[in-house]
This record gives structure tokens, sequence and C-alpha cells, in this order.
């Protein structure tokens, strides 16, 4: 089938510039996973493969990755597809975890270090003396970002300063630091290169300029020779070696999600429940700075024009649920939990605070450790479960407040990923958080944004408009009960207590 410009066949939705019916595919490179998806050029799924890896915990608050793993994951599930469908493929999109830091030898390609993951929090002393120099302020007002170990600069300063002759070969040229889209993208294509989602992560680049930023390097004493080019998510960023397939586009997950769910227009959102839980905000053209300990990011930088974002960030999430399953065998397979949730919500006294990895917004606590409280002789498992996943919710709340604080009304918040599709639980965020939920169809929608930014890449799709054009809305969850304020408020009461202690 042949598509003409200015033409539409078979009632397509979107406008093709000669092109013949071709395959987009999605790399997504999550925090314990990576995935290859293959879309049409109507952005359905038509195949994808998936691999698991382990993350390591060599000490306590610390997470890597082998990077030998997670680059075995990804070529494991890319390689068949691009055998199976090398010939109509037309671009390719890579979206992965953010902040999470990988430096390397620029001559062997090879780590000096494990991937330091973005939920690590070994450089909170370096965090906490950034603070003390009065240098928050200066920080935020280049970055959006609170000084936090969350983010990818105080997790080069360790590597440069903890690995034998790193810096010394740092500042000779000899290394190269990249988010993980930066380290996927030299060795498939040679180039060194990253987008302006993922660059705005890393509290050293200047979101309003656009520009690594002089200062930021100097502060955290990282070589500017060290770090990759920075383009728009929808560039044509490299050429997959031995093959004439380019890479059109990359951006960082949570971004690609806002992408994925169509919030172009200001003031939409969206909440992601994968490892952690991001809920997003487009803001527009100019950035907005919170006073709440909300995130001010680079939602996408697409076709010459920026869209900015707040975000508010939530660290443990997934990570939750897969802790109440392989740390506490309190069920065999996460869907067993639908049936394991009492009713109304009802935990029976027991609240849990959630800080596997520390608290983010709007605490930016990284010490506080996660614990139930209440628990006496006549709790069960259900009530243990039941809170867990009540504090999902809670933490959101807290997010949402934060954003009305700061000016944004929700009128229905969007959510994916693989949480969404316990259907239980979604009733439960939209019972605990008074909103109207909207389930995309496709619960995992940062492959369809990385997807959906290398079809501009590649000009197979003209603008956004066309994008919006596509429905990508679900199932739609109401509020059927009253909200309880005071279970609220004892839960946030206990979680303001620990805070303090710390």
């Amino acid at each position: 089938m042949f598509f003409v410009c200015g033409l539409t066949v078979d009632n397509m939705w979107i406008t093709y510039k000669n092109v013949t019916m071709s395959h987009i595919l999605a790399i997504d490179q999550g925090t314990s996973s990576s995935r290859t998806i293959i879309f049409n050029t109507q952005l359905d799924k038509i195949d994808t493969l998936q691999q698991e890896y382990p993350l390591s915990y060599p000490r306590p608050g610390w997470v890597e990755i082998d990077p030998e793993l997670l680059v075995a994951s990804v070529t494991n599930t890319l390689d068949p597809l691009l055998e199976k469908y090398k010939e109509s493929i037309s671009a390719i999109g890579i979206t992965n975890q953010r902040e999470s830091t990988v430096v390397w030898e620029r001559s062997s390609n090879k780590p000096i270090y494990p991937i330091i993951v973005w939920q690590d929090r070994r450089t909170e002393s370096l965090c906490n003396e950034i603070k003390e120099q009065g240098k928050a302020e200066l920080i935020f007002q280049k970055t959006g970002l609170q000084v936090d170990p969350y983010f990818s600069a105080t997790k080069i300063a360790w590597i440069l300063d903890n690995v034998t002759n790193a810096r010394k070969k740092a500042e000779k040229g000899d290394l190269l630091f990249g988010t993980v889209d930066t380290y996927l993208l030299w060795l498939l294509t040679g180039e060194h290169a990253t987008d302006v989602t993922n660059a705005s992560r890393t509290m050293l680049y200047n979101i309003k300029k656009q520009e690594w930023d002089s200062d930021l390097l100097d502060l955290f004493n990282v070589p500017q020779g060290m770090l990759p080019v920075v383009r728009e998510s929808d560039c044509e960023f490299g050429e997959l070696k031995d093959k004439k397939i380019k890479v059109t586009g990359m951006i960082g997950d949570q971004q690609a999600a806002l992408f994925g769910q169509r919030c172009f227009e200001e003031n939409s959102m969206k909440a992601t429940f994968g490892t952690g839980c991001f809920l997003m905000a487009n803001t527009g053209a100019q950035p907005t700075f919170s006073r709440k300990g909300l995130l001010t990011t680079i939602g996408y930088g697409i076709s010459g024009s920026t869209a900015y974002a707040l975000e508010g960030s939530i660290f443990s999430c997934g990570t939750i649920i897969q802790w109440l399953r392989d740390g506490l065998g309190l069920f065999e397979k996460a869907k067993e939990t639908e049936a394991l949730l009492n009713k109304d919500w009802n935990s029976n006294g027991v609240i849990f605070i959630p800080a596997l990895s520390g608290l983010g917004v709007p605490h930016w606590n990284p010490s506080i450790k996660a614990s139930f409280y209440g628990i006496t002789a006549d709790n069960n498992k259900k009530d243990l479960i039941t809170a867990a996943f009540k504090s999902i919710a809670y933490q959101l709340k807290e997010v949402l407040i934060l954003l009305e604080q700061d000016g944004l009304s929700v009128q229905t918040l969007s959510i994916d990923g693989g949480m969404t599709v316990n259907k239980v639980f979604c009733q439960m965020l939209s019972d605990l958080l008074q909103e109207e939920i909207i389930v995309s169809r496709n619960p995992e929608t940062t492959a369809l944004g990385a997807a959906s930014v290398a079809m501009l890449g590649a000009n197979i799709t003209s603008d956004l408009n066309d994008l919006s054009k596509v429905s990508i809305a679900g199932t739609k969850f109401n509020p059927k009960a009253p909200f309880d304020e005071e279970d609220y408020q004892q839960w946030s009461r206990n979680l303001n207590l620990l805070v303090n202690e710390y």
C-alpha cells in the first residue's frame, strides 16, 4: 500500500510523505528490563521482545547494573526483530531510564565502573556539602532540579574520584559520560550524543540556555570533553553500524510517556507507574519553577520548539510490589494483589512509609527508610498489602496538592505503566485521589513516545497535530467511594514525623 503526500488512504490518520507502509522500532531500556517493540505507522504494536536483568546492591543505599548484562538484554531483544523486519524498518527511537550513569573508555567502549542507577544514594554526603556551600539555589535556577543523589552529576563525580586514574583519563579526553541512551547510541552507531530531556536530568545542563553549564561543570569538577552533544528529541542521531537504519528519536522514559500520552497542551499531565511513579505536567514554552519541591525539566524538544514540564518524582512504586512479592513472600504473582486489597481500602490501622530508596517530592530525603507502623496481632497480610498500595496513591496525592498550589488544576489524569493492568488499583487511585483516571490503551507508553519522536525525526509524520489524531485512551475510572481524609492525614502525620527524625 502506498501513501502520497496530501492524501489519506483507507481512513489513515497520518499524512505520509511518499513512503511505503513501514515499521518503527523502539528500544525501551528500563531500570530492570529492556524491550524492543515494532510499531506500524499507525502506532499499533506489531511485535515485541523483553528481557529482564538483575540489579546489584553492593552496599546499603547503593544500586548498580552490570553493563554487560544491560547491553545483552538490549541486543537479545533488538537483534531478532532487526533481522525479522530489516526490510521495513524506517526509523528507530530510543527511550531509557534517566539519570543512571555510565562512564566508559573511548577506545575500548568498556565502562570503567558498573552503571550507577538513578535510585543510588551513595552521594548523599556530597549533596549535603553542596547545600552547605549555599549552591542549591544556583543549581535550581539553572537546572530546575533539587540537589539530590538522584541526578547524574554527583554520580559522575563519584566515579572520577573513586576509580583509579579515572580523573586523569577524563582530563586527557579518554573517558566519555552518558546516560543509558547515550551509551547505547555509542555502541550502535559510534555517535556520542543525547537529547535535551536526558541532558536536563544530569544537573549539569542549563535548561534556560539549553547548553552544558560551565559553572556547574566547575562545581562538580566534570571535564566538558566527557559530555555528549545535545540535540532535540526528534533529530537524526546516527545510523546503525552495518545497517542503513537511522536512529531519529531519543527521549527519556518519563518524557516519552508524556509524549506518548499526547500531553501536548499546557496543563495536560500524566502519571507513570513503573519502578518509581512519576507525575509530569506540561507547562508550555517557558519553564515554571516550583517552590513546593517539584522539579522543572524539559518535557521535549521538537522541531525547534521546547515544552517544559513540572515533575513529581516518587522513587518507590513497582519496587514496593516486587519487594512484597520477593522480599516478604506475601504473594507469588503481582496479579494476585487484585484479590488481596481490602474492601474500602481499609488497612485496619497499618501505615506504610514507602521509602525503599529514600523519598523524592516533596521531602527530598535520601536517608529515610521504609517502614510499617501500627501493626498488631490482629493484622494480616491483606492489611500490609493494602497499606503499601495505599501509600503509592497517597504519595501521588501529595504531588497533586503541590501542583494545585503552584497553579495547575487537575481535570483528568492519564496514567500508564505496568501497575495500571491492576484494575482494582486503578479504582483505588480514583477513590483516594477523587479524580477521574484514564488508563492508556497501551500501558507502556514510553515505547510509544519513543516511536512517535522517531517518526517525526524521520519525517514520516509532519507534526504534533498528526500524532494527536490517534486516541490512546482506554478504560476510565471515576470515584465510587468518599475520600477518607482522616486516614490520609494519619498517614501524612506519620510520614512527616519520620522525615523530621532524619
